[in-house]
């Protein structure tokens, strides 16, 4: 549905897009002046739901791993209340929530749900990793696959549409962040078989319809990911997260699995990730205006067309001005270039002048009357006229609306508009 829906709004918004200024011979210029003031919901850098910083002007977006073990305890009982609780915790502070589900973590036990632990044939297998006694999951068990497809299907049906979750992450392996670069691995066993992962996307395809899902760069790698054996895999519209953003080695290793998922994924699903912890020297500069390892934060975030990056060490080596300033250089950014009224219609020209697209359903709307264009197909770079009939009052500015926010914020838009200029 999303697809025929998303397709749809892409031939109303190229439409828009070909119409020229004398389209509107009739119609008059009329004053428009606004600003960008901060960063825009959906987009920026990301603080976990602990940080002290969560309640900055800078901040969005919060962070949260989240275990299956907490929600399911029992065969098909799902209790939702710690992902509920969360969710109502970040959005009291007018943020929405990033997610990542994960098994295996460095020094715990895995968050496989105890009914299948305890079943007579799943062999729990324990591993140093990172020099700590890890737990890993038993991929083998049929009972850990049909769970896992079944905890995804049920989130869907349960938070694809809450304005609450921004995006949503998974994965498998440490972190969830498709690899195992220490510890045990066993391919189909600590880490799941391809066959499964090509399973389980296909369903991912099937469940989540509004709400965009995430899978890490590392997927790339043939060694964890399923995508050279099941190379239409790559047809899914699925983002990607890189956790090593802004390393030293970034061009490398990093740049190839970016472009093993296509450069232009960033056009239906958004891209972000987690600033390298590779070295303390990475946290403390990454942001630095001159630039670090010979690259500047803002000129790779528009290479890579972000939305967001988990940021979450940065109020401790940067300045709150500095972090407003690097949260608006991601994702969408909007720009009124032209507004013009006949009577109680209008037409406004409106751009992305962002690096990426808004992910969610957005319009231009004059009095409460939206437009037809669907903003979340206006590509950066792109422009499109929107023209709202019975909408226009004296003195009325346009607005943009978006139903996937929550209480407190609000998507501006820069314009420069000057009555009988062009």
């Amino acid at each position: 549905m999303k697809n025929m829906w998303m397709a749809l709004a892409a031939i109303l918004s190229f439409t828009a897009c070909v119409m020229e200024d004398e389209d509107f011979p009739d119609y008059t210029r009329v004053d428009l002046q606004s600003e960008i003031t901060g960063v825009q919901p959906m987009t920026g850098l990301v603080v976990w739901n602990t940080s002290s910083a969560n309640k900055q002007d800078y901040v969005q977006l919060e962070f949260s791993y989240m275990l299956y073990n907490d929600v399911c305890k029992e065969k098909d009982v799902f209790d939702w209340t710690p992902m509920d609780r969360l969710l109502e915790q970040v959005a009291s502070r007018g943020n929405q929530a990033i997610v990542r589900f994960r098994y295996t973590y460095p020094g715990y036990k895995s968050a496989v749900p105890d009914y299948i632990k305890a079943l007579p044939d799943y062999e729990v297998r324990n591993s140093k990793s990172e020099g700590r006694d890890t737990e890993f999951p038993d991929w083998r068990h049929p009972e850990l696959q049909r769970f896992h497809k079944e905890f995804h299907r049920r989130f869907a049906e349960r938070y694809d549409k809450d304005p609450r979750l921004a995006f949503a992450q998974t994965g498998y392996g440490l972190w969830a962040e498709y690899h195992i670069y220490d510890g045990l691995f066993i391919k189909g066993q600590t880490f799941p078989s391809k066959e499964f992962q090509n399973e389980f996307f296909l369903g991912m395809k099937e469940w989540f319809d509004d709400c965009s899902w995430s899978i890490s760069i590392d997927a790339g790698d043939s060694v964890y990911g399923p995508f050279a054996q099941f190379p239409e895999l790559l047809e899914l519209e699925f983002g990607n997260f890189d956790d090593s953003f802004m390393c030293e080695d970034h061009d490398g290793y990093n740049t190839r699995m970016w472009k093993k998922f296509g450069e232009e994924r960033y056009k239906h699903s958004p891209f972000g990730g987690e600033f390298s912890y590779y070295t303390d020297s990475d946290q403390k500069h990454c942001l630095d205006r001159e630039g670090m390892h010979g690259r500047v934060f803002e000129d790779e975030v528009a290479k890579f067309h972000m939305t967001y990056i988990m940021a979450n060490d940065q109020p401790r080596y940067q300045k709150a001005d500095r972090l407003t300033e690097a949260g608006m250089a991601m994702g969408y950014k909007f720009t009124i270039e032209d507004y013009r009224v006949k009577g109680s219609s209008v037409a406004i020209q409106i751009a992305n002048t962002g690096v990426a697209p808004i992910y969610r359903d957005a319009w231009v709307a004059v009095g409460g009357v939206r437009g037809e264009v669907n903003l979340r197909n206006l590509m950066p770079g792109e422009n499109a006229w929107v023209t709202i009939d019975n909408c226009y009052t004296k003195g009325a500015v346009p607005t943009i609306e978006c139903d996937h926010l929550v209480q407190g914020q609000k998507i501006e838009y820069a314009a420069n508009v000057v009555a009988g200029k062009k």
